[in-house]
């Protein structure tokens, strides 16, 4: 029964592969035919990697892995549509929390990945700079210093941007700002009467980073879960069924063709 399964199961992939080639191509001059509503920014919540690896019946890390693979599918997305900036929550500090294990082998696998970013051809090629979000100093030593390198070799780049949220919450960005400000203040560097929402943003952990457009969250949970609270606030809102390691670049095409119909009016 399980090789008569594994055949019958392959049979969609092998059948209809030029249907969704041709499905994807369609979507694709859909979405360029409208350069002015092409979003500047997305965010990503990159959810479902540990339910997909249970399914398949693979340890967690099986599915953040290819997790990361897929996190590189999409940034070639973006650079193919002219997307400039890419944020994705990759490590919330509540994920402290998890197993042990699985906790270093995220962190192993954080490591490893800022370390290939530093010599990837297409970072340098394309122009990406590298930004990390979070309390770097909850960080273990070696992914606190990966994750330094590959912005200190990036940092001269402006063409498109990866913001990678790790240690991250959306609270504690808000707290540490506020402090970061009234040191300045008890300092003489600022007065209060100058804080108003742009100088906030001046003190954000990417600085003056642009709102994202979209937000998108895979895995079929309907929430934020504490992810870019103070940036997301007129940001357009997606929650797709489909785990992380499977979203298609139909899905991906499908959510901005969606986006370029809405009608956005931040409140006037």
């Amino acid at each position: 029964m399980s090789l008569i399964y594994r055949v019958v199961s392959s049979v969609p992939h092998i059948l209809f592969k030029p249907v969704y080639d041709l499905y994807e191509s369609y979507l694709f001059e859909k979405v360029k035919s409208r350069p002015e509503r092409i979003p500047k920014h997305i965010a990503i919540i990159m959810d479902g990697n540990r339910r997909w690896a249970r399914i398949l019946n693979k340890p967690p890390w099986y599915g953040h892995l290819f997790g990361s693979k897929k996190l590189e599918e999409i940034l070639e997305w973006c650079r193919d549509l002219g997307i400039r900036t890419l944020t994705v929550y990759a490590f919330s500090t509540e994920n402290f929390n998890r197993s042990k294990e699985e906790v270093k082998m995220l962190m192993d696998l954080f490591e490893k990945k800022f370390k290939e970013l530093i010599h990837d051809r297409r970072v340098h090629k394309y122009g990406i700079r590298v930004n990390v979000l979070g309390r770097k100093e909850l960080l273990p030593e070696n992914v606190r210093k990966a994750a330094e390198e590959a912005e200190q070799a990036t940092k001269k780049y402006n063409n498109y941007n990866l913001n990678i949220a790790i240690a991250y919450g959306g609270r504690s960005e808000i707290v540490d700002a506020v402090k970061r400000i009234v040191d300045d203040i008890q300092v003489g560097k600022l007065n209060k009467n100058e804080i108003d929402e742009k100088l906030l943003k001046r003190y954000l952990y990417v600085p003056n980073m642009t709102d994202p457009d979209i937000v998108i969250r895979t895995g079929g949970e309907v929430r934020i879960s504490n992810f870019l609270i103070y940036q997301i606030a007129y940001s357009e809102l997606f929650f797709v069924d489909v785990y992380f390691p499977e979203f298609r670049k139909i899905d991906f095409l499908r959510i901005i063709r969606e986006y370029q119909k809405r009608d956005r009016r931040f409140g006037k």
